[in-house]
């Protein structure tokens, strides 16, 4: 089994190479997805959500209403804590049975966007970095998720710098032209994998 690390900066396509890696048969673990999951209407881990930070956290329809959670537990340390507390937990217990029912020759990847920031790398056999440059990110955070130009730039801010995602790369993914430019890359790297794969 050979675990990758995959990540990118905010607009530089992860999403995209996570999905082109799935189709081309890699088991991908997406902790953000799964994080979401955990949570869902009848959920052990929304009930103790709601224990913790009251009704007011949920939608009228019962389910959780992230952005009001977002703006209890962004700028205080210690709620943010007690949400890491109930929400971690869950996920990595969700990762280690994705993991378990994967096959002994898979290629797992695992879609970290805060790989780098959280010094994750070593807990990977290779770490792939997903790389645009930021006016390209920029460009497509406004085009694609309508995001006003000073709240992208906040978001590219709040995380690694380009240099430090590079510094933590066995393999880059440049995507910074078309998406056929993106689909070639791709399969190179997925050649590689399988190879590394097959060395054991």
């Amino acid at each position: 089994m050979l675990k990758i690390g995959l990540t990118g900066g905010i607009g530089s396509g992860k999403s995209e190479v996570s999905r082109r890696l799935s189709a081309r048969g890699a088991v991908v673990v997406d902790a953000d997805k799964i994080a979401r999951e955990v949570v869902e209407p009848g959920t052990p881990g929304l009930a103790r959500v709601v224990a913790t930070f009251g009704a007011g956290v949920l939608r009228p329809d019962g389910s959780l209403d992230r952005e009001k959670l977002g703006g209890i537990v962004f700028n205080d340390p210690e709620r943010l804590a007690a949400l890491n507390a109930i929400v971690h937990p869950l996920v990595g217990e969700r990762v280690a049975q994705l993991q378990s029912e994967a096959p002994d020759d898979a290629v797992l990847v695992y879609d970290v966007p805060l790989l780098v920031e959280n010094k994750l790398a070593p807990m990977y056999d290779v770490v792939i970095v997903v790389d645009a440059p930021d006016e390209v990110r920029l460009r497509r955070l406004a085009e694609h998720r309508g995001m006003a130009e000073g709240d992208a730039k906040a978001r590219i801010a709040a995380q690694a710098t380009r240099e430090e995602r590079l510094a933590a790369a066995d393999v880059v993914i440049v995507n910074d032209g078309s998406l056929d430019d993106l689909e070639a890359r791709v399969a190179e790297v997925w050649e590689l994998l399988l190879r590394r794969a097959a060395r054991g």
